[in-house]
């Protein structure tokens, strides 16, 4: 159906084009005279107005009344000469002159219409979700028992941040997390934000990047001005050292636009307000790569790092981990917990799966030891 209201479109725009081209190709009627005649004509000021189009100069016989035309000889001077003689000049946009305005507006139409198409898609007001309920609490989060106490002040703040100012206590501004990857601090962070009930915009490094220039400082200031709007709100930027690593001043494109989101950054973490309950929590491999004026005091005032589990947290993740599958007996929390010494919590979890994985390949009921040691040395 719609295919064919576009082919009943196009042949209407193509009878159109078709027929204002014959309407300007027509030759006009009339009595064709030399041009010799024609300018003697204007000198003896007989003539009193023309028409001129791109190949032929029109004029009505001020005797007969009837049109007559001659040819134009396409001189520079000539309407000069015409108007210099009393002659009242009229001047006709040749049809191909028409269709190459037409073609510009089409390009130019086409041309900014992918552009906002562009700017809407990379920076559309939906670019950050905001989740009102994380459905994640600390009991949810294995381990972390020092940090989880750490954090339970600063929830209190968020809730009541107003209360707090008049203590003289503000709510910090940012809270980085460092610690190796798949140790859990995407689901703390959610776990904050479920444990405060507040709302929690979660967003990563990648998000700021674009083929586009000044597009990331933009998307920042779009993150938190949507914080803003949505506070009590927590904001978490997961690999954190991607868009805020220390700002090098070579020159490069790439540079020039790490400089600029770090920029940006600053600005906007300046721009808070303690009373206002929003929160950014910053997710990061390496505190040491990151730009020494983000993580100054009084923008991330609050530093934690979130260790591999130790082994009470090892064994409670493997009991978690272990449900739904099919374990050996010798298998025990506590065996398989010794043999997952520094792995973290995603590692844990691969292991585990890997080893059902490799048990299923031998058609055996369940996973033993073996399996898991096998699994550990493939990780």
């Amino acid at each position: 159906m719609k295919k064919n209201k576009f082919l009943i479109l196009l042949i209407f725009v193509a009878v159109i084009v078709a027929g204002g081209y014959y309407w300007f190709s027509l030759d006009s009627k009339g009595e064709k005279i030399p041009y010799s005649v024609f300018y003697e004509k204007v000198e003896s000021h007989y003539i009193k107005s023309v028409t001129i189009d791109a190949d032929k100069i029109t004029f009505k016989d001020p005797v007969t009344n009837c049109t007559t035309y001659t040819d134009n000889p396409q001189s520079p001077v000539l309407q000069e000469y015409l108007m210099r003689n009393g002659v009242e000049v009229t001047v006709e946009k040749d049809f191909s002159e028409i269709i190459y305005l037409i073609l510009d507006c089409i390009f130019y139409i086409f041309f900014f219409g992918i552009f906002i198409f562009a700017f809407r898609k990379f920076i559309s007001p939906n670019t950050f979700k905001v989740v009102h309920k994380t459905g994640v609490k600390f009991d949810d989060v294995v381990g972390m028992e020092s940090l989880k106490r750490d954090m339970t002040q600063v929830m209190k703040i968020m809730k009541n941040p107003g209360e707090y100012a008049k203590k003289g206590i503000r709510l910090p501004k940012g809270i980085l997390l460092e610690g190796e990857p798949g140790n859990g601090k995407t689901l703390f962070a959610k776990a904050v934000a479920g444990e405060a009930k507040v709302n929690f915009i979660p967003a990563k490094a990648t998000d700021f990047e674009s083929m586009f220039m000044a597009i990331g400082p933009m998307k920042v200031k779009l993150l938190f001005k949507k914080a803003r709007r949505q506070a009590p709100c927590i904001v978490f930027i997961d690999e954190f050292d991607g868009i805020g690593t220390r700002r090098n001043y070579s020159g490069t494109a790439i540079e020039t636009e790490n400089t600029r989101i770090v920029t940006a950054l600053l600005n906007e973490l300046d721009g808070f307000e303690p009373t206002k309950g929003v929160v950014v929590i910053a997710a990061t491999n390496s505190i040491q790569a990151l730009d020494p004026a983000l993580i100054r005091p009084g923008r991330f005032d609050a530093k934690f790092s979130v260790p591999y589990p130790d082994e009470k947290a090892r064994i409670e993740l493997v009991k978690m981990y272990c449900k739904g599958k099919s374990v050996s007996s010798e298998c025990t929390p506590e065996k398989l917990a010794s043999l997952f010494n520094g792995f973290s919590c995603a590692k844990i979890e691969s292991a585990l799966n890997k080893a059902s994985l490799l048990a299923g390949q031998q058609e055996k009921s369940h996973f033993d030891l073996t399996d898991v040691k096998q699994a550990c040395n493939q990780l």
